[in-house]
């Protein structure tokens, strides 16, 4: 499969956002995350991204714990009407910016997902995106999704994975085989994993000659205390901006159309790829 060659018609500005939600509580979180959300929008931005689970926290005992304190309800479309977040619709809205962050979703059929949710720049909240690969102990309280999912903000094509999906390189590719100019990452690592952390993306954006925007928490107690480092590629894995290992951070860099058309006509292989890539095998003797 060949992806399509379109390059997006203008320029698009982007926050890859870092902070420390508080566990369980989803209206405070909501009212941080408008924040955030302001804050990049007064820098320009037109999409930001905020960490995994950022709304009730990425903390195990109390998604255990409160399920129903920490979950957000979804509808069979996906629509989310929660009231606690009222606060992120309203600031989506004043500040014209599509908002990319991670909660827990209960589904009407029972599943629970880590879910990337969309709010539109209208107010709307929809689960755009549930997680795929669950990592350890995430198995015990989620399910994983069962689709891809990318994002349309003006010309632009955004790809959307969870922490762990950005792990493996099948899944950024998928992204970008369905012309994927970028990829969203909303994730959450833990203090130790920063060599990972700075490798994993700045690999997808190389492998797949896209953009890619980690958002990541940070701060917390041991051992669920989170390293920061969110960070913006460009197509070639450089990073355009790159946050701390501590503190809040709102990171914004703007990707440029032309130069992703000029990393594609140098470094092309997605072009190049073959349709069944090392497919037939033969054992060498040695």
């Amino acid at each position: 499969m060949t992806p399509p060659r379109t390059v997006p018609a203008a320029p698009l500005t982007v926050a890859a956002v870092q902070a420390t939600p508080t566990p369980g509580d989803v209206a405070g979180n909501a009212l941080a995350a408008a924040d955030l959300v302001r804050r990049a929008g007064g820098q320009g931005a037109r999409v930001a991204v905020l960490p995994e689970l950022f709304l009730c926290a990425y903390h195990p005992p109390t998604l255990a714990a409160d399920p129903a304190g920490t979950d957000v309800a979804a509808d069979p479309a996906g629509v989310v009407a929660d009231p606690r977040l009222d606060p992120l619709r309203d600031a989506a809205r004043d500040a014209g910016v599509t908002v990319l962050v991670g909660a827990a979703a209960r589904h009407p059929d029972g599943r629970r997902t880590i879910a990337a949710l969309v709010i539109d720049r209208a107010g709307a909240v929809r689960v755009g995106y549930d997680k795929q690969q669950l990592w350890g102990d995430e198995r015990e309280l989620f399910s994983p999704g069962a689709r891809g999912a990318t994002l349309l903000v003006d010309t632009w094509r955004l790809g959307v994975g969870v922490c762990y999906d950005g792990c493996f390189p099948e899944h950024g590719r998928a992204a970008a085989l369905d012309g994927a100019h970028g990829y969203l990452c909303p994730s959450g690592y833990l203090a130790g994993s920063e060599h990972r952390r700075n490798l994993y993306y700045a690999a997808r954006a190389l492998d797949n000659t896209m953009f890619v925007v980690f958002a990541n928490a940070v701060g917390g107690a041991d051992p669920w205390r989170f390293n920061g480092g969110a960070a913006i590629y460009d197509p070639q894995g450089r990073p355009l901006a790159r946050g701390a290992d501590e503190g809040t951070s709102v990171l914004v860099a703007t990707l440029e159309p032309a130069e992703l058309a000029a990393t594609r006509s140098a470094h092309s292989m997605l072009a190049d790829l073959l349709p069944h890539q090392g497919g037939t095998r033969v054992s060498l003797p040695g």
